[in-house]
């Protein structure tokens, strides 16, 4: 906030910020008639939707005070966009613009009062938020106050009288630093900037240890300070004894040709006597004076993590005239020739330390450099919780070994990275040659060449599929698709980039989208289901300049009835179905705009669908950027099966996630994997065990593990002494400390079913046995009917089921009971309830079992046994259990979180059926395994975002009451899957505690049910209306396939937008609710947006009508208190109102408005204009 005062002495705060899409009408409104005339005629969207950088400077109420729009070409149309470089120069005697350091503004508006104060702090904004820029060009007819002054044309300019171009030097707004070696004097200026961060430096070392450090000062190790105004301001102490073999273990420095000077005769093994080419920028806890420290492994276990960086972050960000100085590209003149011009090389008569420079921040690097003339790269180390700093950004971030246990990232920079002599052009032909140098150590260099010959020959650009792209991608997020036009749009295929230039990806970027006249770019990742193989033409090029793309939402694709929709179905562009990739989006606006890196180490233990969910909601976060994300899954990653897999029929599916989705997220490109199974967690030194002692380091630990089905312990009764299930219940719950045998399967995701259908094609199939199926859950209908379609005929196949632990089925639902059962006898398969095992192999060794027998509430039975498929006894694997136990983690049954997922370790975090709530909450009966996995794993993530999202406001304490409370999701759950019979089962629910359905029908406030077909013939629709007219419940079981995706969204919908269900119910119109939802009127349903129709309907429902009169809620709400007395009943008088009002020409409006806009996807819809 500052505050600005206009010529009549009228004082207005005001902020500055990013311009959003609703200022748009506050812009327009500052308006003047001379605006035309200056700037020519603004589309004010258009321009926003193509401008690099747009400002607002809005008051405490947030009304628009002013406003500038910027583009790095000029406006007028003067020139073309990709030549005005050259255009400049030939018309005006500075020759230092470049694309690097020059905007122009294409708009400035502002308040008539407060325009003369605006203009000062739009520019202070633009010098912040775009690091690069030293010089801002204007191209307009007169200037902005005393901001800009006129540039000269040189004698033979052939530019147009009527324009003159003025320009904006950052050196004259911002002070320039004045860098110099430290001294003892400082010490009095410094502490203060030091102890404002972290007051642990003077408690270690006592009040003088700044004055000792720099006295400590010798030929390997210097402190540099930057003063303004003669108080200093910054400091930064530097040493040259660097452990380069330490860092080649801990990170990948290969793309650095390790740290080393190269030489013909390298070797790129790492070898502990190479001279580095390094200067190391670090600061070391230690009780001696003497600097430097030798970075030695000894040393990094004494780095403290709020030392490591308290030097140089808090002097970095001492205040915001400092920032101000920041120009972010190391712009301060280094070579004859490519300065900038506005720093200043002086020779300090004060000191022997030569030369000393005035310019920006990163004006350190340079008077270092200068010092160590021998050195290449400069880097620093730290700590992964400390948020990256102003001079860090301009560095490198070297990716760590996934085996590193070192608690700090490594941030690298050359000294080339000071150039800024460097143009972006058009490849050609002659190009091939040094771009076959550049790439030749990419797995991927002959693509890319091929790639290359081809656009130099074509030298045109592949039709881009963008209809596909706007249909199956949120990409109407990031841009006003309309105001782009279908060339502008590109398709990114490859990028590549010497690391050491890794600063100006962003600018690279821009000059591509300028150069090529493109406005977006996409870059779209594709599956490799073959791990180790690259897939020519989808092969995934594209490292560094991925982290400066934002990943693009999938779009729910509503699945059409094209048959029956005929004429009025989509394009095929839209409804084909083609290769999922995954897409990474850049556009002009995005090209300036800031991400958050996160460096903090964030493990998750467990690929479930709550893990699952929660890295995807981190990795879709557009403004940040998670650089440690990592999973711990026994078969890593999912979704890589083979499209024709019947595998995944043994499991019944949640429908969280599938294969599609899992193409479409590309988790490989954002999260580290480590394969294996977690064994120990050491929360002191904060990291995970994994299988073969591998240890995972962490700063947040998520666990997810969810439950299993452990291996079943026979009860050891002797079936020939007639034993019953009486006798033996007690022995049902000990664990089984044995090897599990070969031929038991406990399966718990698609890896374990994969490996279980090619041990049945291997050993089964074809030979003679049985195969037991032994559960009470919903699987062992899945996978008896899995086995009968990898063609097991029925009798081999014995179905045993426990006994329930309830009175509520797996099924819960009579009338698809009784088609499974039949269906069962049908196909020969052997069913036995109420089952207790009791003995494998007669109590022999079961490896391989041969036989089992059991108990049952009359008399035992044994049966032959090759293959044993468990499904009873869900629970914490052992081993988990093991490690959150020795962790002294709060255990009662399952792992005891606190109502935000914490467990008694603030920074161990838990959710999914892994976790109860703790009993303070008295509601031991709820759990996560209540809700719905993804919705679950949605909420983890935010709530973890609130720890490194600035954008988000801080969360308040919730009142004394309200802190006792569970949290209540409100997502469905939902069960899919294929059961005997081949019958297409699905079943979505409210979350709750499961209850008999037949119970909940005789209660009161049931609702109604709506039931077609009959279950055993295959058309089976149930769905249960609440007693607020509110679909509940969906079940259906058809011999069909049926669009699941479709009827999922029917769930939460009232009656009245299912084309009136209840009264068509009733009058007898719906015969086949298969058919009934498969109509034209309810594709608008399953479309993605609708949600956001609904509520923009309920946001003009509640809103105020003009004249002061009262909106529909209001009206309802008086209704409902007794506040009006009607002569007519409530329901016409409120259908009166709201014809009345303008309320209803605003929801037709609406409406009509999202069909419109929307059509691509919904065709079969008239309004106004197409009929």
């Amino acid at each position: 906030m500052t505050a600005i005062t206009s010529a009549r002495g009228n004082t207005e705060v005001v902020n500055a910020r990013r311009t959003e899409s609703h200022d748009v009408a506050g812009i327009i409104s500052l308006f003047r008639y001379f605006t035309e005339n200056i700037f020519g005629r603004i589309n004010v969207i258009y321009l926003l939707e193509k401008a690099n950088l747009a400002v607002t400077l809005s008051n405490e109420t947030n009304e628009v005070i002013a406003h500038a729009a910027f583009l790095d070409y000029p406006n007028w149309n003067i020139v073309d966009q990709a030549d005005w470089e050259s255009f400049l120069h030939e018309n005006y005697s500075n020759e230092k613009c470049t694309p690097l350091n020059t905007l122009f503004m294409h708009l400035f508006v502002a308040n008539d009062e407060y325009a003369v104060g605006c203009a000062p702090e739009i520019i202070s904004f633009l010098l912040l938020s775009v690091e690069t820029v030293e010089l801002k060009d204007l191209n307009v007819k007169n200037s902005l106050g005393t901001c800009f002054e006129q540039m000269m044309c040189v004698p033979d300019s052939t530019i147009d009288v009527d324009f003159t171009l003025f320009v904006c030097h950052r050196h004259q707004h911002c002070p320039q630093l004045y860098i110099r070696k430290a001294r003892v004097e400082d010490h009095d200026d410094l502490m203060p900037i030091f102890m404002h961060q972290n007051e642990i430096l003077r408690e270690t070392y006592g009040d003088y240890f700044l004055a000792e450090l720099i006295e400590a000062q010798d030929e390997e190790n210097h402190a540099v300070v930057c003063e303004d105004d003669g108080t200093a301001v910054g400091f930064m102490s530097v040493c040259s004894e660097v452990n380069i073999q330490l860092l080649h273990d801990c990170f990948d420095l290969g793309p650095f040709h390790g740290l080393c000077k190269p030489h013909p005769d390298d070797i790129l093994k790492p070898v502990r006597d190479l001279f580095p080419a390094v200067l190391c920028v670090f600061f070391i806890e230690t009780r001696s004076k003497k600097w430097p420290l030798n970075l030695e492994r000894k040393v990094v276990g004494e780095i403290r993590s709020n030392m490591v960086l308290s030097f140089v972050h808090s002097l970095v960000h001492f205040s915001r005239k400092l920032r101000l100085l920041h120009s972010g590209a190391f712009t301060v003149g280094l070579l004859q020739g490519h300065s900038t011009g506005t720093p200043t090389l002086e020779t300090d008569e004060r000191d022997s330390f030569h030369p000393v420079y005035r310019g920006a921040v990163t004006a350190f690097c340079i008077q270092l450099f200068y010092r160590y003339s021998d050195k290449d790269f400069c880097i620093i180390t730290v700590p992964h919780l400390v948020p990256e700093f102003l001079l860090i950004q301009n560095f490198v971030r070297v990716d760590p070994f996934s085996s590193s246990t070192l608690p700090h990232e490594l941030y690298v920079f050359h000294r080339a990275g000071l150039l800024k002599s460097f143009k972006v052009r058009a490849a050609t032909t002659s190009d091939t040659a040094a771009v076959e140098k550049l790439i030749k150590t990419l797995d991927l260099n002959e693509i890319i060449l091929d790639d290359l010959k081809v656009f130099t020959r074509a030298r045109r650009d592949p039709v881009s599929d963008i209809e596909y792209i706007r249909s199956h991608y949120n990409i109407e997020d990031f841009i006003y698709f309309n105001h782009h036009q279908r060339e502008e749009h590109g398709h990114l295929y490859h990028f590549a980039l010497n690391p050491i230039f890794h600063l100006y990806t962003k600018h690279f970027l821009k000059e591509i989208l300028r150069l090529a006249y493109k406005s977006c770019l996409y870059y779209p990742i594709y599956p490799q289901p073959v791990e180790g193989k690259f897939q020519n033409p989808y092969a995934h090029s594209l490292t560094s300049a991925l982290h400066y793309m934002v990943p693009v939402r999938p779009r729910r694709q509503i699945v059409y009835p094209l048959e029956k929709l005929g004429i009025n179905a989509p394009s095929k562009q839209v409804s084909k179905d083609q290769l999922s990739y995954a897409l990474n989006h850049i556009n002009r606006k995005l090209m300036l705009e800031p991400k958050v890196s996160v460096n903090a180490r964030i493990v998750v233990v467990g690929a479930s669908d709550v893990g699952i969910s929660f890295l995807e909601t981190l990795i879709f976060c557009p403004h940040l950027k998670f650089n440690n994300l990592t999973l711990i899954s026994t078969h890593g990653l999912p979704g890589k099966n083979p499209p024709d897999s019947k595998h995944r029929g043994f499991l019944i599916n949640s429908h969280c996630f599938n294969d599609k989705d899992y193409a479409l997220m590309s988790l490989c490109s954002w999260v580290n994997v480590v394969v294996g199974k977690m064994t120990g967690i050491d929360r002191a030194a904060k990291h995970v065990v994994v299988s073969k002692g591998k240890k995972v380091p962490y700063d947040h630990l998520v666990l997810c593990t969810g439950q299993q089905y452990e291996v079943p312990c026979p009860t050891g009764a002797q079936i020939s002494e007639l034993v019953t299930n009486r006798e033996v219940i007690h022995h049902c719950k000990q664990r089984y400390t044995g090897a599990a045998p070969t031929n038991l399967f406990n399966l718990a995701d698609d890896q374990d079913c994969s490996k279980a259908e090619h041990w049945l094609k291997e050993n089964f199939i074809n030979s003679h046995g049985n195969v037991i199926v032994y559960g009470n859950t919903i699987d062992i209908y899945c996978a008896t009917h899995t086995l009968l379609s990898l063609g097991i005929h029925g009798s081999r196949i014995h179905l045993v089921q426990l006994p329930l632990s309830s009175n509520v089925t797996c099924l819960n639902n009579n009338a698809i009971e009784k088609a499974v059962k039949e269906a069962l006898s049908k196909n020969d398969v052997c069913v036995y309830y109420d089952s207790i095992l009791a003995q494998w192999n007669e109590g022999d060794h079961p490896d391989p079992i041969t036989c089992a027998a059991f108990t049952t509430d009359s008399r035992p039975f044994k049966l032959q046994c090759s293959a044993f498929f468990n499904f009873s006894n869900k629970g914490v694997d052992y081993e988990t259990f093991k490690a959150i136990n020795d962790a002294c983690l709060v255990y009662d049954g399952r792992l005891v979180i606190d109502n935000n997922f914490h467990t008694n370790d603030v920074t161990i975090r838990a959710a999914g059926p892994l976790t109860k709530f703790s009993n303070i909450y008295y509601a031991n009966e709820w759990a996560h395994s209540n809700f719905s996995s993804k919705e679950v794993g949605f909420q983890l993530a935010a709530a973890m975002l609130n720890l490194f999202d600035p954008t988000l406001e801080p969360v308040s304490e919730p009142p004394e009451d309200m802190d006792r409370l569970i949290p209540m999701y409100k997502g469905c759950k939902i069960q899919g899957g294929i059961l005997p019979g081949g019958y297409n089962y699905l079943h979505v629910s409210k979350p709750g505690i499961p209850t008999r359905l037949d119970v909940q029908i005789t209660q009161p406030n049931y609702g109604m049910e709506i039931i077609t077909g009959d279950a055993t013939k295959g058309n089976y629709f149930r769905i249960h209306v609440n007693q607020y007219s509110m679909v509940e419940t969906i079940t259906c079981l058809s011999k069909e396939p049926f669009p699941v995706s479709n009827y999922v969204c029917l769930f939460g919908q009232h009656e009245r937008v299912l084309n009136n269900l209840c009264s068509r119910w009733k009058e007898g119109l719906i015969k086949d609710l298969f058919s009934y939802f498969r109509e034209p009127w309810s594709m608008a349903i399953y479309h993605d947006r609708f949600i956001d129709l609904k509520k923009d309907l309920r946001q003009i429902l509640i809103s105020s009508q003009a004249g002061g009169l009262q909106s529909l809620e209001q009206l309802v709400r008086q209704l409902v208190e007794g506040e009006l007395t009607l002569p007519e009943r409530p329901k016409q008088y409120l259908k009166r109102a709201f014809q009345q009002s303008v309320c209803r020409r605003r929801v037709e409006a609406s409406i009509l408005g999202y069909l419109h806009y929307n059509s691509y996807h919904l065709p079969m819809y008239a309004w106004p204009g197409v009929v």
